[in-house]
């Protein structure tokens, strides 16, 4: 439908779109993770990161778009995770700025507003790549602000937006090298194409889901033309939206609603439990016996879960099987229903997966990080380090670091949970090792968040074994610059090497990979592919080892066996008679051995 002007509600309904649309492929938009390692999380990453700006918008949406884009702002901001996420983050931080003195946007300014929040995620970026999302959103926009001087009608440019977004992805294999050598496009941007999806699905008027196709590219309209180019991007089997103004939930009767407890909670697998395998496919068809609206994400050290249940304790007596619970909210929908009703909340339809979802009651704000004490009360220093594995974090600990979040390849912390971390240590400076190259970003995005209260420096540790040596190399005798240069010479002296299993066949740089081989990565860069565990931990420790007299530390991984790793031990002792070695019990998920080579 035609629509001259986006207000706050307009382009709130816009968002609660484009985020189920997004949920709804984030498997899909994981599958497209380059390498076939078993940590492709960027679909999980945006997915987690839009539903954070959600929760904000359902808490303080308002009819004004300059109020209701600030709220999106700052709830992406603070549940962003990974690059993805972060960029996404900024894109809107970005439209946001622009947004802030308006009541209503009109085309014109609805483009506007998205280049500058492309310019706001360039600058986020140190080096931007291109071949990402940030080239499908800078294309997207670019040919916005273009076609906004052609047409009025927003839903119409906002086509033209999403056939560029599209075209652009395309494009993506030709871009970056090592997408056209495993045949896909930038993950990113395939999240972002589907967020602009459900946003030309509301404008559409559109409820059912988006049928993605490779839309050719966008050609340039004569001024008036009618386009019909858009409508083969929508299912055309959808059901149209109600009215703006009309209350869904009052054709509902609340009695109606069966599973009435919405509840949403964690399972930490390494705490508690009776030691039975997680089967998330049995697991969730238990769930399906009384509930529905089911969500589960796993790893392999926390489940979240989300579910509406007749029967809450049976739900939470299932859990308790894989581990401890926590982080536990139940919501009764029916007693929401009522006050729904009561209150009269006068807004666009929402997608059912979001209309559906609890709101946290913590506000998300600055003002929640902790005051920092006087000056006279902080330690010199602080340490916050991000591992996976209890051996990796006691390392971690044992080396002075403060707090240990939780988290790497497949759990990446968010902008808050490094906020809240900044915020629980008394010091008067604090540094941050993300130690993986996906969660640099939004570690940097809480330390400029917090920049006018707490002094945070981010070392961009991209692996654990770069994080150990920095952690290492730091002094509490030392000077914050000597401490910054000393930890940062000391990552650049590491070599880290990882093996885990391939989750599918491709090719990559020339090394035929087959689904089930086990794979050696060195700096980031697959260089080994073997049948055998040890045998590749060989190949890539061979590559690695150059003069023979390295200081060589094997992580062990949960699952490997105490025999292998002797075995591998006693064949570096053999072959690198010459090398240090040290042997712990890492822990790790995902990668049976974590390598750290240091000259």
């Amino acid at each position: 439908m035609s629509k001259r002007s986006l207000n706050g509600t307009d382009f709130t309904a816009m968002v609660l779109a484009g985020a189920e649309q997004l949920q709804q492929h984030a498997e899909h938009v994981n599958s497209l993770n380059v390498f076939p390692v078993p940590d492709g999380d960027t679909g999980t990453n945006m997915n987690l990161t839009m539903s954070a700006g959600v929760t904000e918008l359902k808490r303080n949406h308002s009819d004004s778009i300059g109020h209701s884009a600030g709220v999106l702002s700052k709830g992406l901001l603070m549940g962003a995770r990974g690059n993805s996420g972060v960029i996404t983050s900024q894109l809107f931080r970005g439209f946001s700025r622009y947004a802030a003195p308006y009541t209503e946007l009109n085309a014109i300014q609805f483009a506007a507003a998205l280049q500058t929040g492309v310019d706001a995620a360039y600058k986020a970026v140190v080096k931007p790549v291109e071949g990402t999302i940030l080239t499908v959103a800078k294309e997207a926009a670019k040919h916005a602000v273009f076609y906004a001087r052609r047409t009025n009608d927003i839903t119409e440019l906002m086509e033209q937006v999403l056939l560029k977004a599209q075209e652009t992805l395309s494009k993506t294999p030709e871009m970056l090298p090592v997408l056209k050598q495993v045949g896909v496009v930038d993950s990113g941007g395939q999240g972002l194409v589907y967020i602009y999806e459900g946003f030309l699905r509301y404008l559409k008027g559109m409820q059912g889901q988006v049928e993605y196709t490779s839309a050719p590219a966008a050609r340039q309209a004569v001024p008036g033309e009618h386009q019909e180019t858009a409508s083969a991007v929508l299912n055309s089997a959808a059901s149209v939206l109600a009215e703006r103004h009309e209350l869904a939930q009052s054709k509902i009767e609340t009695e109606d609603i069966e599973f009435l407890y919405d509840m949403e909670f964690f399972i930490n697998r390494q705490l508690g439990g009776s030691g039975e395998k997680f089967d998330e496919d049995q697991f969730r068809k238990a769930l399906s016996v009384n509930g529905d609206s089911i969500i589960i994400i796993a790893d392999e050290e926390l489940i979240k879960v989300h579910v509406h249940s007749k029967e809450p304790g049976e739900v939470l007596n299932l859990a308790l099987r894989f581990g401890e619970i926590t982080q536990i909210h139940i919501l009764n929908m029916r007693e929401q229903h009522r006050d729904l009703l009561t209150t009269g909340l006068d807004i666009a339809p929402m997608p059912e997966l979001f209309a559906d979802m609890p709101v946290d009651s913590v506000e998300h704000s600055r003002e929640q990080v902790p005051a920092t004490p006087p000056a006279d009360e902080l330690a010199p220093y602080g340490f916050i380090a991000v591992a996976s594995g209890q051996g990796i974090a006691d390392i971690f600990k044992s080396l002075g670091v403060d707090v240990v979040l939780s988290g790497g390849q497949t759990m990446n912390p968010s902008t808050e949970d490094f906020v809240n971390a900044i915020g629980s240590i008394s010091a008067q400076h604090i540094y941050i090792l993300p130690n993986n190259s996906n969660i640099v970003l939004a570690a940097q995005q809480a330390g400029e968040l917090l920049e006018d209260e707490r002094s945070v420096t981010v070392i961009p540790s991209k692996s654990i074994p770069q994080g150990i040596a920095a952690a290492f190399a730091f002094s509490e005798e030392e000077s914050q610059d000597t401490n910054t240069n000393n930890m940062m010479d000391a990552i650049a002296r590491i070599k880290s090497g990882q093996v885990t299993h391939a989750v599918r066949d491709t090719q990559i740089d020339n090394i035929d990979i087959k689904e089930g081989q086990y794979i050696g990565i060195e700096n980031s860069k697959i260089v080994t592919a073997s049948e055998g565990l040890l045998a590749s931990c060989q190949d890539l420790l061979a590559k690695m080892l150059v003069s023979g007299d390295e200081i060589v530390t094997i992580l062990a991984g949960e699952e490997t066996q105490p025999e292998m790793t002797a075995e591998l031990a006693n064949w570096l002792s053999e072959h690198y008679p010459d090398a240090e070695v040290e042997v712990h019990q890492g822990g790790q998920p995902v990668y049976y051995y974590i390598f750290s080579v240091e000259s």
